[in-house]
C-alpha cells in the first residue's frame, strides 16, 4: 500500500496493517483507501460519483 493516501484523512499509508483498498461500492471506478484510524472511527469518505461511506 505504499504511495497511497487515505481517502478520508489524506495521510500516506505506509506499514499500516489495518488499512484497506477497495473499489467504490456504487460506481466501481474509483479506488478508496482507508487507514486503520479512519476505519476504526467511522470517518466518512467521498467518491466522485457522489457515494458517501461508511453507512
Amino acid at each position: 500500500m505504499e504511495g497511497k493516501n487515505c481517502s478520508s484523512c489524506k495521510r500516506k499509508i505506509v506499514n499500516d496493517k489495518g488499512s484497506v483498498i477497495f473499489k467504490c461500492p456504487q460506481c466501481t471506478d474509483l479506488e478508496i483507501v482507508r487507514c486503520t484510524e479512519c476505519r476504526a472511527n467511522g470517518v466518512k469518505y467521498h467518491c466522485g460519483c457522489g457515494f458517501v461511506g461508511p453507512n
